[in-house]
């Protein structure tokens, strides 16, 4: 699980229920369980609107995204890839066939796959640029689904009060009860305020930013597997790839900048 992704929510939340609190605030005030069904349903509806049913069933895998953080070591990755570059060098790419049928990585199994069956270079990258377009594309997608719950969330707060407020004024029989009403009403506003910056948008930030590390990933690779392929000094090629440490990939704890380089 990302900590970041889980820590933020709890401090986001904590703090608005913490500085309510201070002020002498309490906390069976703020569970309106009307207002609950108003925002959250109204925003699940209007994004159920907004959506196909193909991208609403992809919510879990956005989400999966969004709280499951995914160990990037580009150093390995690198390594891994001059290691291949010399056995090619030396030995011909078709010496690679096995190696590459049986990584564990898809993307760079297949560009090796294309570099050992001989394919053009420049159609090599035409087709991985395409994969990686259709991926960010698709990552585009799942946090256009948050941020569009975001947008709706304040609306259907100020929806809910207004809801709230009408009914408050239709029942002025007893103005003992107003102020408690009318603070039972403005409760809307603050749920759909807050989910929409506290959870809806982070989440959505949250997946766009791996979103690029993982783009910056493959970009690596394909910079990797094109050197290869046109048989470029291992060397040469490390330090191509090290420039690729400083484009969203994190460097692993206790690498300096000269990363080991020989």
């Amino acid at each position: 699980m990302d900590l970041t992704t889980i820590l933020g929510l709890v401090i986001g939340l904590g703090a608005l229920i913490g500085g309510y609190m201070w002020d002498g605030g309490h906390l069976k005030a703020l569970f309106v369980p009307s207002a609950m069904v108003i925002i959250f349903g109204g925003t699940a509806g209007a994004v159920a609107i907004s959506f196909p049913m193909s991208r609403l069933k992809e919510i879990p895998q956005a989400l999966g995204m969004a709280f499951k953080e995914t160990k990037r070591n580009p150093a390995i990755i690198i390594e891994e890839l001059v290691e291949m570059a010399t056995v090619a060098r030396r030995e011909g790419v078709l010496a690679l066939e096995q190696r590459a049928q049986e990584h564990d990585n898809q993307f760079l199994r297949d560009g090796l796959m294309m570099v050992v069956d001989g394919t053009d270079p420049e159609l090599t990258r035409q087709i991985l640029e395409l994969e990686m377009d259709a991926l960010e594309h698709h990552h585009e997608g799942w946090a256009k689904i948050f941020e569009t719950a975001g947008g709706y969330a304040p609306a259907m707060g100020i929806i809910g009060t207004v809801m709230g407020l009408i009914h408050v004024l239709g029942n002025l029989s007893d103005p003992g009860t107003l102020g408690p009403a009318i603070a039972v009403a403005f409760t809307a506003t603050l749920y759909g305020v807050s989910s929409a910056n506290v959870i809806y948008l982070p989440i959505s930030t949250k997946i766009k930013i791996r979103s690029k590390e993982q783009i910056s990933e493959m970009e690596l690779m394909l910079e990797g597997i094109l050197a290869l392929q046109a048989g470029e000094n291992p060397q040469l090629i490390k330090k191509k790839l090290r420039s690729f440490q400083h484009q969203g990939i994190k460097r692993p704890e206790g690498e300096d900048d000269k990363g080991g380089e020989e």
